[in-house]
């Protein structure tokens, strides 16, 4: 850690939420952000608006009272998180229809075909543009000099080729977080696991275990902070 180095801190949190929250079995609002973000700052300077979470926006819809909870419980979370002086960066969550074929590829295949089900349909959430919108503000803030160091955290494999460019065309460092939870031993799938291609791309790797987060779970810290 460099002395009077500049740090930005980018929080994919939809990402977050998934790989690491789900995981917990917590929600966003049960963990400390700022607390977290300092650990890993680590007395280093944090830039002004230089802590960044990134996330999809919940829409609410007509008739649909768990929707509108969803959109109630975000809005309360940014707002709080906004107030510790965090930028918010958001983008809709779109809805698109997806399709299974039943094969052998499906476990019990045969007993849902003997059924008459050839196809299962269903509708998958997904965000659009947040990995775009973290590579822009990491070429911008490259370009204006605003940091020394990126921290990110995030293991979106879309963000390399900004990585790449803020670390060879304006020698910035980024430092990747990842995570290695472990909640299945047999069904890898349901683990959550560094990406290698992060890794690959940048200077600095701080893989964290529960162990390491348990500490920012509200319910654990006597704080009142996000």
């Amino acid at each position: 850690m460099g002395e009077g180095e500049k740090i930005c801190v980018l929080v994919d949190g939809g990402n977050f939420h998934h790989l690491v929250l789900k995981k917990l079995g917590i929600q966003e609002s049960e963990f400390s952000f700022d607390s977290f973000i300092n650990f890993l700052a680590d007395g280093r300077k944090i830039i002004d608006k230089g802590k960044r979470f990134y996330v999809g926006t919940v829409r609410e819809k007509e008739g649909d009272i768990r929707a509108k909870k969803a959109m109630s419980k975000q809005i309360a979370f940014l707002t709080r998180l906004n107030s510790f002086g965090w930028e918010i960066k958001t983008s809709k969550l779109r809805k698109r229809t997806e399709k299974i074929i039943i094969d052998d590829r499906v476990v019990g295949y045969k007993d849902i075909l003997g059924k008459g089900i050839k196809e299962i349909e269903f509708e998958r959430t997904r965000e659009k543009g947040i990995d775009v919108k973290m590579a822009t503000d990491l070429i911008a803030g490259a370009v204006d000099d605003k940091y020394d160091t990126a921290i990110v955290i995030s293991s979106d494999t879309d963000l390399i080729p900004a990585l790449d460019w803020v670390r060879n065309r304006k020698n910035k460092k980024i430092e990747y977080v990842g995570f290695s939870i472990i909640v299945d031993p047999v069904e890898k799938k349901k683990n959550t696991r560094p990406s290698q291609g992060m890794i690959n791309y940048s200077d600095i790797q701080r893989i964290l275990v529960v162990a390491d987060l348990k500490q920012f779970i509200k319910k654990k810290i006597q704080s009142d902070r996000i």
